[in-house]
């Protein structure tokens, strides 16, 4: 069920257009990524030489990439999306599904492998998904998706990569 917010919300992101990572008009703050103490920790040279210069936007700048330009959108294999940063498991394409927003959307996470944090970013609450393990933005997550757990994990495609079953 979508309130009259979400539909506003995807709206104005559609109207974003398409292109590649949207440097200052990013629908996330450009502020570091998840703050604290994670397994995988790296400084800011070795994220930016491992990651490259869009991923180190997403996942350590919390950046957003333009709606419908990640090639994962259309991805129907069997398999799992892992952090693009450190390789986790993090989705398994049972729940993927076409949310009509342009980013890949899921609605549920593997067990225990991200965590959450409130964004008060463009003056609105939103809930930031982040990959346990290295802190990386993955993304927000709403309550609008589909049963059975009423979720839409919205995730940046450049946060992820596909393995194949």
């Amino acid at each position: 069920m979508m309130n009259r917010f979400a539909s506003d919300r995807r709206r104005f992101i559609a109207l974003l257009g398409a292109g590649a990572v949207m440097p200052l008009a990013s629908a996330c703050s450009a502020k570091p990524a998840a703050k604290g103490t994670f397994p995988i920790m790296k400084s800011e040279t070795e994220w930016r030489r491992l990651l490259g210069a869009e991923r180190f936007h997403i996942l350590r700048e919390e950046g957003t990439e333009r709606p419908f330009t990640s090639p994962l959108n259309k991805e129907k294999r069997k398999g799992v999306f892992v952090c693009a940063a450190d390789g986790t498991p993090l989705f398994a394409s049972s729940t993927k599904y076409d949310s009509g927003t342009g980013w890949p959307s899921f609605w549920k996470p593997l067990p225990k492998v991200v965590g959450s944090t409130i964004d008060r970013s463009l003056g609105m609450t939103r809930t930031e998904v982040h990959c346990n393990q290295c802190g990386g933005h993955l993304g927000h997550v709403f309550d609008d998706g589909p049963a059975p757990t009423g979720l839409r994990y919205c995730i940046n495609g450049l946060s992820l990569k596909f393995q194949p079953a």
